[in-house]
């Protein structure tokens, strides 16, 4: 399901020190360089490489990349070569500390990531901002998205296959009565979101579905521009068919008359070594486009290249 393509024959983690080191020296940029190395390693790898490279020449790696590019190439190559819970942490304290209503990041990490990837995002966070997420959501995020964001995240779901179906039944009856009655932030709808493991959610939604004749997320478009209730349906979207959410994230991202980087780079960072490939599946069935031509349609440069390296094209 990763896009990332690693060599079948990788060289010296010594070796791609000095070649990043020499990418760096001199009058210009080596841009392919680094590309062609970062661009092509798994996060052992990198994380290796970063450690290789700090012995070697007395500085952290990703203060080198910064001080060489800069702009949008420069924040795909920086979250790419962050270790995923390193990546995950900064992409965090970005949503929270610069959040809006609309800004789905928290959810992307808190519903798509196992538990154990969830709680050590949260560890890298206290390590990098000396503080935990969950103080900075509570600061920053305001009202009912406060009340449904800091359980979100702090919670430590139970990741084995076991479903209760009684539980599932009695459960669905309940979002399907608190929905009707429009108690979108009772705390009973934000209990079973936070804190059901995601087959035991899964479970519920099918039932739901089976038992109301339509799926929950029908139910949860009553205001269709209600930005609470579009972060419902993320949640739910995310542990239901997260491919199909985060290939709407990057239609949204290339569709329209500018191009929302951020949100792009985010996307290929965070999947490339993980579903990437059934994103880009999703994209081609609902857009009758690759999604690699349209990166490449709506990006340029160096930029360009090192989104297509991680989408895996040759």
């Amino acid at each position: 399901m990763a896009t990332l393509k690693v060599p079948a024959t990788v060289p010296p983690v010594a070796d791609d020190c000095e070649q990043l080191r020499k990418a760096f020296q001199g009058w210009g940029t080596n841009e392919a360089l680094i590309i062609s190395i970062l661009g092509h390693r798994d996060a052992a790898q990198r994380r290796a490489i970063r450690r290789a490279y700090a012995e070697a020449h007395g500085e952290e790696l990703l203060r080198s990349i910064t001080d060489e590019i800069s702009g949008d190439f420069e924040r795909a190559v920086i979250l790419w070569t962050l270790d995923p819970a390193e990546r995950d942490a900064v992409l965090a304290n970005e949503a929270a500390r610069k959040w809006q209503p609309a800004n789905r990041v928290l959810v992307e990490i808190a519903c798509t990531r196992t538990s154990a990837q969830v709680f050590a995002a949260r560890q890298a966070y206290h390590e990098r901002f000396k503080r935990s997420l969950e103080e900075d959501i509570a600061a920053h995020v305001t009202g009912d998205f406060r009340k449904l964001l800091v359980p979100l995240v702090s919670t430590y779901r139970y990741d084995g296959p076991e479903v209760n179906t009684r539980l599932a039944h009695s459960e669905a009856k309940l979002l399907h009565e608190k929905i009707h009655h429009k108690a979108y932030t009772d705390d009973e709808i934000i209990r079973i979101l936070t804190t059901r493991s995601k087959p035991q959610l899964l479970a519920t939604f099918n039932h739901y579905n089976d038992a109301f004749g339509h799926r929950i997320n029908k139910d949860l478009k009553a205001d269709p521009k209600d930005e609470y209730l579009k972060t419902l349906r993320a949640i739910i979207r995310c542990f239901s068919c997260p491919d199909r959410y985060f290939e709407k994230v990057a239609r949204q991202a290339i569709a329209g008359l500018g191009t929302d980087e951020s949100a792009l780079t985010r996307v290929i960072t965070t999947r490339a070594e993980v579903d990437l490939k059934l994103i880009k599946e999703a994209y081609q069935k609902r857009n009758s486009v690759p999604l690699e031509r349209a990166v490449a349609g709506d990006t340029s440069g160096d930029y360009e290249s090192m989104l297509l390296a991680l989408l895996g094209q040759e």
